[in-house]
């Protein structure tokens, strides 16, 4: 799986969370449609889409100069599953990343 921290750090950014999803609803949008629909840089939408990338919720592909983003299901559900296991009563608690 990917990491879990990983994965909550960039869910946990409100205009990151945001992008994810309206990308999983819209199934699929370029980052100039991303772009649009947001009040902030293209630049700023390209990082936040690269970490989310990074982490494996968003995947992309090429269609001729534009780059098209999706949502990785299998990466949320992986995700949510830890997350359920993690905070279910009685659920062993992980032991915390050395600082």
């Amino acid at each position: 799986m990917n990491d879990f921290h990983a994965i909550a750090k960039a869910l946990a950014d409100p205009q990151r969370f945001e992008i994810f999803e309206m990308v999983s609803n819209a199934g699929e949008l370029s980052c100039g449609d991303i772009a649009a629909r947001c009040p902030i840089s293209q630049a700023t939408v390209s990082h936040h889409l690269k970490v989310l990338q990074d982490v494996g919720l968003l995947t992309v592909r090429r269609q001729g100069q534009r780059h098209i983003f999706s949502a990785n299901a299998d990466v949320l559900e992986m995700y949510m599953r830890e997350l359920k296991g993690r905070t279910t009563p009685g659920a062993k608690v992980a032991a915390r990343p050395a600082s």
